[in-house]
Formats: structure tokens, sequence, C-alpha cells
């Protein structure tokens, strides 16, 4: 790094409708962001964006330092049902578990409720005789010839890859380890995974479904990062590729490769990673975030830090390992408005995507959408779409929402407008709930908008909740892509106790940690990466012996030469009673699973919006705009002129590349000293 080329750091988020670029000048934190369609092919969107970085900006791949990127391909896939032909070998007498599930129904009253896909159907699933015992010690050894033999059964079945998940392997992988081992000896090709190298907790079924997860969407994610990187290597990227995770954390796309089920939720994540930073930038720590994009909406609650949770779900599917805590809600600007059979409008879950996308994309798609409706209300200017890169077509809005709402008595104005409130009552139908749950006040809250919808609807819905106040960054269409770049490596380690507390010395507690350190930091290692800093964060989840739930609790130890079995039982006690406002000190305390996570702190950048200028002048300073059944006169400005201190009035339409803001009346509006756009109520 003698030279004195400038040096920049990439982050990219591939969605289902667009691919989000944002390229940062290392030095002196200039950022240039850029919304590409997504492909068929991911890595092509990339390619392109990357080429259209270097004839905009005269950005050379040559000089980029840091490549950071999310993809939805993971979770597409698994929604899709649309991965790998699997198989998988289980233990003697549990060939029926991805069927048998939890045995619970998530809607027990409703007698026509959806069957729960099943990834691995029943006659691709092979039993071998062997079996561990709960305590790991071998009951039943395991036979070469009898994997084999299953194997070579599954493989002249067609399947393209094999899950191996056997009876209390978390605590004994040995017999899943020789599994594997003659299984890629006998068939090289086969992608082979276990089930206690993905996720090592006692839960049949979860570990079982997170091996098999990561097996259905493993062979394509390794030919994806595979083919991303022969791409880049042909720009000239010289930098290594890293990928982000559903924990909020990063990691090398060879490790991806390996673990590709830890990316389901990595875009999502990414963006709570990218506000949380943006967050401590303002010194604003307690942040409701909404993100909009194209196909959903995602919120999470930041108090502090970003959430977690180890009960997240993907369409049928549940995932116990860690996550950023994020719910999501099919009302994004691509989602298609319709009316059910007694006539009641209704907007999402479904999406038009990218292809054929909204209506006024002129791309054959004729239902009316979210963004069809902002464009017919006057809120989006149909020549100023990314920055006039990508003109709508306005008379396809309106015959599509003529279309909706004649059913309905509504003129196509109309309709857009009942569209947008429909859209809101969901998502404020959806939050809600999300800030009870954590015994949040949405008043003691700022709302941080981002995704190219977010900002123009998170005023609609802070009218109905009373947020303190409303924040857009400078570039919220691509925060997504700024949370890759700020993102720490992360990684989760977890080991099944099952104990009573009482008969746990204090020396066997520290062991078990101590382990989960080891595994922790070689992992960190392996990734290779220059850090500021790293640090270990344990916790346990615990609960009264005879509980059906546990409760997660943080250990505040920085070495585990300070952990004491009763310290552990009173540290659960006091979480007890900050979480159901009692606890029983007397009575006996169980240890479920100790947990290990790993951060290595990366170099965080520092933002500064680049000054740019629309692609076309606005045109007329105030525009008509229908909002709740009222023609309003909104005044129109445009972001990059806006400067900090200088402070508007609502109703206002703001409009910037990325994304357009819409400020309704009883909103005032004010650019602070890093350009953020802040919105308080009058």
């Amino acid at each position: 790094m003698g030279d004195a080329r400038t040096r920049y750091r990439v982050g990219v988020d591939i969605g289902g409708t667009f691919t989000d670029l944002l390229v940062m000048d290392r030095e002196s934190g200039a950022i240039y962001p850029l919304k590409t369609p997504s492909t068929a092919s991911p890595e092509r969107a990339i390619v392109a964006g990357l080429e259209e970085c270097r004839a905009r900006h005269g950005i050379e791949p040559a000089d980029i330092e840091y490549f950071s990127h999310g993809t939805t391909l993971a979770v597409n896939t698994l929604l899709e049902h649309d991965g790998a032909r699997g198989g998988l070998l289980t233990t003697a007498g549990f060939r029926d578990i991805l069927e048998l599930r939890r045995l619970r129904l998530d809607q027990p009253n409703n007698l026509f409720a959806h069957r729960p896909h099943v990834l691995i159907p029943r006659r691709r699933v092979r039993e071998v005789r062997e079996r561990m015992r709960h305590d790991g010690r071998v009951a039943i050894p395991l036979a070469r010839d009898d994997v084999e033999a299953q194997a070579g059964a599954l493989v002249d079945e067609g399947v393209e890859t094999i899950t191996v998940a056997f009876l209390h392997a978390h605590r004994n992988d040995s017999h899943e380890r020789l599994a594997r081992q003659w299984i890629e000896a006998r068939y090289p090709a086969l992608y082979v995974c276990t089930s206690a190298e993905i996720w090592p907790q006692q839960r049949e079924f979860e570990r079982t479904l997170a091996a098999v997860m990561n097996a259905y969407v493993g062979a394509r994610m390794k030919s994806y990062f595979s083919t991303l990187r022969r791409e880049l290597d042909g720009m000239g990227v010289p930098c290594r590729i890293f990928s982000t995770k559903s924990n909020g954390g990063v990691m090398s796309v060879e490790a991806a490769a390996r673990r590709p089920v830890e990316t389901l939720l990595s875009g999502p994540a990414a963006g709570v990673i990218g506000a949380a930073y943006v967050g401590r930038l303002m010194g604003e720590k307690r942040l409701v975030t909404l993100d909009m994009g194209g196909t959903s909406v995602d919120v999470s609650v930041i108090d502090g830090e970003p959430a977690y949770s180890t009960e997240n779900t993907i369409g049928d599917y549940p995932v116990i390992m860690p996550a950023v805590d994020v719910s999501a809600i099919g009302a994004g600007g691509g989602s298609i408005a319709w009316t059910d059979a007694e006539g009641v409008l209704k907007v999402g879950p479904r999406s038009a995507g990218a292809v054929p996308g909204p209506a006024c994309y002129g791309r054959g798609g004729r239902n009316a959408t979210v963004t069809d409706a902002y464009l017919q209300v006057g809120i989006i200017r149909p020549e100023g779409f990314l920055g006039g890169e990508m003109p709508l077509e306005p008379r396809r809005s309106e015959t599509a929402l003529a279309r909706l709402g004649e059913p309905l008595g509504l003129d196509a104005s109309a309709a857009g407008d009942a569209v947008l409130q429909v859209a809101s009552a969901n998502i404020y139908a959806a939050l809600v709930p999300q800030l009870a749950r954590r015994g949040a006040d949405g008043a003691d809250f700022a709302l941080l908008a981002y995704g190219a919808a977010g900002p123009t609807h998170a005023f609609m819905l802070a009218r109905e909740l009373a947020f303190r106040r409303v924040i857009v960054p400078p570039a919220p269409g691509t925060l997504c892509a700024l949370g890759c770049i700020a993102a720490d490596f992360r990684a989760d380690f977890v080991a099944s106790a099952w104990r009573d507390c009482d008969g746990l010395d204090d020396q066997e507690l520290r062991s078990l940690f101590e382990r989960l350190d080891r595994e922790a930091l070689d992992w960190l290692a392996d990734q290779d990466v220059e850090l500021d800093e790293t640090y270990l964060l344990r916790s346990a989840d615990l609960c009264y012996s005879g509980q059906s739930y546990e409760l997660g609790v943080p250990l505040p130890v920085r070495e585990t030469t300070e952990l004491r079995t009763a310290r552990l039982v009173a540290w659960f006690n006091d979480a007890y009673h900050r979480a159901y406002g009692f606890a029983d000190p007397e009575a006996p305390v169980r240890l479920i699973e100790a947990r290990v996570q790993v951060v290595g702190v990366t170099q965080k950048p520092r933002v500064r919006a680049l000054g740019r200028r629309a692609a076309a002048d606005p045109g007329s300073a105030r525009r008509r705009v229908i909002d709740r059944g009222r023609e309003i006169d909104a005044v129109v400005r445009e972001r990059s002129r806006l400067r900090p201190g200088e402070r508007c009035e609502g109703p206002m339409v703001v409009e910037q590349y990325d994304t357009t803001v819409y400020v309704p009346e009883g909103f005032s509006v004010e650019i602070d000293p890093h350009l953020n756009l802040i919105g308080t109520r009058q």
C-alpha cells in the first residue's frame, strides 16, 4: 500500500429486484451508491455494477481492497423449493424425523392448514444401523459396508447431496465424521455434510433440519461463490471476497461455501448492522429499523445493540442458529394489490419482483403494486426514478390501478391512495407486536428508514405510531450494502449440556466454555484478516428443572477463570426476575446449552455523503399529492441541495438517486452534520 492510489471498500446487497452497491473511498469516506437490476445469475449484476462504477466515477477494480456482499440466493432457493436433490442418512428407527417435526400444528384450529414442504421426501431417507448413547458412549458401532450400501442406494436415486444426521451426534460426532469420510471416498463428486459440523445442538429435528437445509442450498452456493471469484478475478479485483451472515457478521466465501445455511438471513441482518452503525454515529441507541425493498418490509428493534434470536422461521422451516432478530412482511414496493373473494382490498404478500415488476416498469407487469400507487398519487416523479436512469410509465400504473379500483368504486388515484393505506396497516400490524414483545414504547425510539421504499413510506407509518423522530440516512437505498462494509467478523458456537447445576462443578463448567473458546478463536484465525480487536461473548441457556423453555443469559465475565456454577445460577435468577417479574432462588436450575460468539472488529468506514446532482431537474418546485383522500400541494426538494442545519416543513417530497422521501403535513425535517434527514412532529 505504499503508492498514492485511492483505495476502495465495496459492499454489495443482492436483492430480488435490485442489486445495491456502495463503494467507499477509504481515506475520505466519500460514498458512491449504485443500484442495478438483479439478474438470474447474481454475479452478473455485481459485475455490471462494478463496470458502471468504473464508467461513472473512474473506480478501477484493481483499487478495491475490501469486498463484502450479501445475497438472497440461499434463502430464495429454500423458499422456492428449488434446491439440490438430496438424500439423508439417519439412525435406524428415525427415518421419519423430517416428517414428524415437533408434532405441533402451527394452526391447530385450522382444518385446512398448509402441510409443510419436506426438503427430503421419505423415500430418499435411509437408515443406518448405529447408535450413540445420550452421554456420547457408543452403543452400536458403525459399519462401513452399511454406510456405503445406503449411500449407494441414494446415489441410484439420483441424489446430488447427502446429509448425515445420527442420534446424539451433538455429544459425539465420530460416527458422522466416519460416514462422511467413507461416502466422500466412494463418491467424491457428492456434496456431503453432517449435522454436528453445522450446528451441534441437542434437538434432533432442528439439528437434522439445519444440516439438510445446508446441503439443499450448498451445491448451488458453492458454484455461485466459485463463479463470483472467477468473474472478479477476470475484472482484476485483487482482494479476498467475504459474505455476510445471518448473525450480522461476515466470513470468507470459502467458509460460506462450506456452511451456506449461515447466510440465509444475511441481507436483512446486514441492513440492521448498517442501521446500528448509523445510529452510533448519531449517538442514537434506540432504533426501530424499517427496510422496505421491492419484495418485503423487514423490521427490527435495536436497544443499544441489535437483538438476536434462535427462533427464526424461514417459510416452513425453523432455524435455531443465532440470527439478527428481523420480522418480514410481504408489503414491499413490488407487492401486488388485489381484492379477495369478499371484495376487501389486500396488499401482498405476492410480489411482482424485478421481472415483470410493477406495471410502471413497462416490462410486462399488469398488476398494480405499491410502487404504482406511489407514482399515481404523485409521490414519485416518473422521470426522476433512479436519478432519471429508469423512467417510469405512469399510464400503465393508471390502467392497473383503475382496473383494481373499479369493483371498489374507486378511480385510479383513489385506488392508489387506498393501496398505500393498506400497506401502512400491514406494517403497523406486524410492528406493534414486535415492540410489545420487547416491552418497547415507540415514543422512546427513533424510526430509521432505508431500502428503496423505506423513506417513501416511513413518515406515513410514523403518523400511526408515536415514534420520537424519523431518520433517513444519506444513502438509504444502499444501507444494507453499507452494513456489509461495517459488519464485524462473527461466529457462533454451541455445546449442549443438559445438566442440573447442583451436580455441575466449577471446573466442568469452565472446561465446557474453554472448549468453545478454542473453537471460536480457531475459526477467526482461519479467516486470515486484519482486525482492530477480538473479543468473546459468552452466554448460557438455562431453565428451572422441569420447565420446557429456557432463558438465554449473558455471562458478564471476560475470562473463563471467573466462571462459578453458583454465580451462573444467580445470574439466571436475576435474568428470570427481569423477564417475568419473579424468580425462585430455591428451585433447582438446569444448564441446557453453553454458547460463545467470537467477534473480530473490522476497521469502520468514515461515511461522508458524495454531493451529486439528479440526472434531471425536478421541474416544478411544487407537486400535487393525494394523501388519505385529500389533494395536497407539496414542496419538492432535491436531497443533495439540503445543507446541514437546514430545516423544512411538510408536506414535502425530497428526491434523491436511490429513493424518494415523502414528508406529510405535521412533520418538519432537519439535516444533521452527518447529512441524515431527521424528521419530527410539528
